[in-house]
């Protein structure tokens, strides 16, 4: 985003207003430092404009760094440095085909297609930089999702936080996929229920809500989609008299209540290594 800072922050905090709105969820992309100031491709630089732009968490958006490199067929595919969020976008998609929008888009498997190289940075350094665990460490857990180079797997995307995922936030959606599952089902019913409009509101409309959105909620059950081993334990539907009060009636107002246990991803493997003794030893 080729923007000044004061335009860049009005147009993600225009896109987070208008994410929140639509089900939908922003991708952003840090503005780059102009001559003179700090590279934002450094551990510093993210670090800073972040904590400059502190009001732009949310957790209906998702910061990605650094920058990817892709081949250029306007330029006779040489490397040119482009901003992120492309080439997350296509994850998003990829992950939400093959596994389901539950699925982190993050992990071994989150391959960055057509990116050649990574932008990291490291201050007074010279050459192929990789971004280690450790610096991983640092920017995880300020809500900043790291694009990494690993030996094997290549250039994939390490992290699946919001930009309300930072630990001490200790916000209920830290994580991409659990705020885009909660968007996805909701616009899902949202569409789904249009029905009900002008049906006269009482006990049997309730009970064909009840089994559609059930109906619905069982089948991402089903899939995989939530925590539990019993639909008791992973979903719940209501809607009632409890939901939906007399005054609700007389307002022409039927009320759904929703819940869902979500999948939550694994970010760290903890590795607990116990050596048995010689048991053969007199």
């Amino acid at each position: 985003m080729n923007l000044a800072d004061s335009d860049a922050f009005a147009v993600i905090s225009a896109a987070e207003t208008f994410c929140q709105s639509q089900y939908a969820f922003l991708l952003v992309d840090a503005p780059q430092g102009g001559a003179g100031e700090a590279q934002r491709d450094t551990l510093t630089g993210i670090q800073g404009w972040l904590a400059q732009n502190a009001t732009l968490r949310s957790s209906y958006a998702a910061l990605y760094f650094p920058r990817a490199q892709i081949p250029d067929p306007l330029n006779g595919y040489r490397l040119r440095s482009v901003a992120p969020s492309g080439t997350i976008a296509g994850l998003y998609a990829r992950t939400d085909g093959q596994r389901g929008v539950w699925k982190a888009p993050a992990g071994t498997a989150a391959t960055l297609t057509n990116v050649a190289a990574l932008d990291y940075l490291v201050t007074g350094a010279s050459g192929v930089q990789v971004m280690t665990d450790a610096e991983n460490g640092v920017l995880n857990p300020l809500g900043i999702n790291c694009l990494r180079s690993l030996a094997v797997y290549g250039n994939v995307c390490w992290g699946a936080r919001t930009l309300d995922g930072a630990d001490q936030l200790a916000s209920d959606w830290k994580y991409v996929p659990v705020r885009r599952l909660a968007l996805y089902i909701e616009a899902s019913l949202y569409q789904g229920t249009q029905w009900v409009v002008f049906e006269p509101n009482d006990e049997p409309l309730w009970s064909q809500i009840r089994l559609n959105v059930g109906t619905f909620m069982q089948r991402l059950f089903q899939q995989g989609a939530f925590q539990g081993s019993t639909p008791k334990d992973a979903y719940f539907v209501r809607c009632d008299s409890t939901t939906t009060t007399q005054a609700d009636i007389d307002l022409g107002v039927v009320n759904i209540l929703v819940g869902f246990a979500p999948l939550k991803p694994a970010e760290f493997v903890i590795l607990q290594i116990q050596q048995i003794a010689n048991q053969g030893a007199s």
